[in-house]
């Protein structure tokens, strides 16, 4: 009975414990000293991850708060990296949020990673509250934690919101309505989005394809989009090729270990090279075509009206009264000038120099007909009015051409890398890949990895095509090297 008294008085104890923390998380002192309650919505983040986490969950009232680890990866005078991480195995296994620090500044959180515990609609909520306070923010890892649709839709409106973050992981995160593009919004800032073992099928990657670019919009940030690891078949390969034909930022695309055949394989190849607008497409390039004609014949009516050819009137006769006050200030200033100049010169002073342009006038200008600004200098204030980087539509390229009725645009070179690894692909679609890269002029693929399909990796077109990319790039690895360190990432 003892024994029971004292094990529930300990109990008691560290309930009072845990209790007294909760109440000082919960409270704020004012600087008058008074102790006033806070709310979650009145909480203002610091920006220190240590600090802000427990108390905005506290706020919700989340019993089992996840503790926070830091890692500085970098320190001044190129010190070993300091860790306050779990030491013992059963403390890996419980859920903590794990913070990258760019060096000892508790300011400096560069990183955020979650791995392998559920993420509620709670702590999803105090994760959107401190992203934005965070100015160090690059990216956030959520492995296998549990998201649902609503959690990244709730995200995706953080970002756009403003925020430095611009790697995201998504992985091992099965949404049943497939939200991941909703993180690719027009005016989102992401250039890295990994989307790895997500059971991601078809439709998932017809949303993502539209994502990446329509007739109408086109995402103009993300640089790197990886698939890898999902369930994507032909259909899906289909949408995605239609968000690169008028994509022209995406420079990284994976789609390793998916269920792609030849149907797909045929698609994707055809917007590496040239291929024919559609109907849609086209009416829309001539849409464009018109805005960009009246833009020019307005710009060109500017240039004409900034230095307009106005026609002087004769002068006008004078009355006879101001004619004769005119020849009488003239000699007025003849005579006041001549005794000064002489006296001047007796005296050794310099004789005055003429000056070359008018005289300055009260305001300071000089006297004379006024000039108009140059067309040049009109030019530049237009250009600073513009921003400094603008992207051009793909269906204005100036390469496009007229064949057989159809108008060709030169393909997708923007994409560098492109993975179809572990696929169902044969050696049908190495003749179209071969000719697509040879059509690329400009640009184009460095690196196209087809192992692990069905065909032999020995293979004539194969080896077709490694020579043609080697040629472009000496330095590239050998393609079953790199899908292998692929693999093992």
């Amino acid at each position: 009975m003892m024994k029971k008294k004292g094990k529930d008085n300990k109990a008691h104890a560290a309930d009072e414990d845990v209790a007294k923390q909760r109440s000082i998380i919960l409270t704020e002192q004012s600087p008058t000293g008074s102790v006033t309650s806070l709310t979650f919505d009145d909480y203002q983040c610091t920006g220190n991850v240590q600090v802000d986490f427990p108390k905005l969950c506290a706020l919700l009232d989340i019993k089992d708060i996840p503790p926070v680890y830091c890692k500085i990866s970098e320190t001044e005078g190129g010190e070993a990296a300091e860790e306050s991480e779990p030491q013992t195995a059963a403390q890996w296994w419980k859920p903590y949020l794990h913070a990258d620090l760019e060096n000892k500044s508790p300011l400096s959180c560069k990183s955020l990673r979650i791995n392998g515990w559920k993420v509620d609609e709670q702590i999803c909520q105090v994760l959107n509250k401190m992203l934005p306070d965070l100015s160090q923010i690059q990216s956030i890892y959520f492995w296998q934690a549990g998201l649902t649709d609503e959690m990244v839709k709730s995200l995706s409106n953080t970002l756009s919101q403003g925020s430095s973050l611009r790697v995201v992981y998504l992985e091992g995160n099965p949404l049943p309505n497939h939200s991941y593009h909703l993180l690719l919004s027009e005016d989102s800032a992401l250039s890295h989005l990994f989307l790895r073992n997500n059971q991601m099928k078809d439709e998932g990657a017809r949303l993502i394809g539209s994502a990446l670019s329509t007739v109408k919009t086109a995402n103009k940030n993300l640089l790197f989009l990886n698939l890898a690891f999902n369930h994507i078949g032909d259909a899906g390969a289909v949408y995605l090729a239609q968000g690169l034909r008028l994509n022209r930022s995406l420079i990284y695309l994976s789609l390793a270990n998916n269920q792609i055949g030849d149907s797909g394989a045929a698609h994707l190849s055809k917007v590496l090279g040239e291929f024919p607008l559609t109907h849609e497409e086209v009416v829309e390039r001539r849409k464009l075509l018109i805005e960009k004609m009246e833009l020019n014949f307005w710009s060109d009516l500017d240039e004409e009206v900034v230095t307009p050819a106005v026609a002087i009137p004769p002068p006008k006769p004078e009355p006879k009264g101001n004619a004769k006050k005119k020849e009488v200030a003239k000699k007025e200033e003849k005579t006041e000038k001549g005794p000064a100049n002489k006296e001047n010169l007796k005296k050794g002073a310099q004789k005055p120099k003429t000056p070359d342009k008018a005289p300055p006038t009260r305001g300071g200008k000089a006297a004379g007909k006024k000039k108009s600004p140059p067309v040049e200098e009109k030019l530049s204030l237009v250009k600073l009015a513009e921003p400094e980087v603008e992207m051009v539509n793909p269906l204005l390229d100036p390469l496009a051409q007229r064949k057989n009725g159809q108008v060709f645009l030169p393909g997708n070179s923007t994409l560098v890398y492109l993975s179809l690894a572990g696929n169902a692909i044969t050696e049908k679609s190495l003749p179209l890949f071969l000719a697509s890269l040879e059509e690329q002029r400009e640009g184009g693929l460095l690196c196209l990895h087809l192992n692990r399909n069905q065909f032999s990796p020995n293979c004539e077109g194969l080896n077709k095509i490694n020579q043609l990319l080697q040629l472009r790039d000496p330095n590239t690895k050998p393609v079953t090297e790199a899908d292998k360190e692929e693999e093992h990432k």
